[in-house]
């Protein structure tokens, strides 16, 4: 399977930046204004589809979706290994 982190960050980088624009695993999503927070609904509908997982809303805040490395630290709670 691909690597988590990988799959975050292409997501991100084909549904929210424009062509040519890179990100980091580091680079802030929110803060940065890549990720806005209807763009972060879309992506927790996208994590939790493809994970199968369910993040609770008290756990899907600004802060838990503002980088790739803090997306999967976020999903990493929720994927049975």
């Amino acid at each position: 399977m691909e690597d988590i982190k990988e799959l975050v960050k292409k997501y991100v980088t084909s549904e929210y930046l424009d062509e040519g624009e890179e990100i980091t695993f580091d680079t802030p999503l929110i803060s940065s204004g890549y990720v806005d927070s209807f763009s972060m609904v879309s992506l927790l509908v996208f994590l939790e589809n493809k994970f199968k997982i369910k993040i609770p809303p008290s756990k899907a805040t600004p802060e838990a979706f503002d980088s790739v490395n803090k997306i999967v630290e976020l999903v990493n709670q929720y994927v049975t290994k």
